[in-house]
């Protein structure tokens, strides 16, 4: 079984290798490891090898992984949040890929103003209407995008999507580029251990990759 660093580097190479299948530059995807649940002497040595985006599941967690360690770090929450952490996600992340209604938007926006601190954001959207998965619905993701930009002043930079697990991804990551693209979003985060390489043939701006990198999570 390949070690962390050795895993790690074979993703990197297979992100090239597919953003050049695509025509694309690999320097365009960026991969953010999924450290959610990792124990830290599974991190360390892929923190050692370079990665520098690290993307997390719950806000305690992280918290508690990442404090004191994270100064040349960028950390991705890619979990959902609950409106009473969005004090500590805002003050924590640098981006926060999982906003899916308005309420959250709301508490986010103000605790930017007391803060005074600006994450990125990414619009969830449930491309399967899952009853189980968070996300705005698709119909609804073009009045939630203008919502929380003109009504709570955030700033939207992509949208973030899982497709249900039992679907082929491409239709659901096509669906997620088109409606990125007419309300004018550049970034696109999708793809996980099982699909980044559709995914970035897709157009995906940033993959989240977890157990390819790290191993099955204890």
């Amino acid at each position: 079984m390949a070690t962390p660093p050795q895993a790690y580097t074979d993703v990197v190479a297979r992100i090239a290798r597919a953003a050049q299948a695509a025509g694309r530059d690999p320097s365009s995807v960026t991969l953010v490891a999924v450290s959610k649940t990792q124990a830290w002497d599974a991190i360390e040595p892929v923190l050692s090898a370079g990665q520098r985006v690290f993307g997390e599941n719950r806000v305690q967690e992280a918290m508690a992984r990442w404090d004191g360690k994270a100064d040349d770090l960028t950390l991705h929450l890619i979990g959902p949040l609950q409106t009473n952490k969005a004090r500590e996600a805002v003050q924590f992340f640098d981006a926060i890929e999982t906003l899916d209604r308005e309420r959250l938007a709301r508490a986010l926006a103000d605790e930017m103003l007391k803060q005074g601190r600006a994450p990125r954001f990414y619009i969830q959207v449930n491309t399967g209407e899952e009853d189980q998965k968070a996300g705005v619905a698709p119909a609804a993701a073009d009045s939630f995008i203008a919502a929380c930009r003109t009504t709570y002043g955030l700033k939207i930079e992509g949208l973030m999507c899982i497709p249900p697990a039992d679907e082929p991804p491409g239709p659901h990551f096509a669906l997620l580029g088109k409606i990125a693209a007419r309300n004018g979003l550049e970034r696109l985060s999708m793809g996980m251990s099982g699909d980044f390489e559709t995914a970035i043939r897709f157009g995906a701006t940033s993959v989240r990759v977890g157990s390819a990198v790290f191993g099955a999570r204890s």
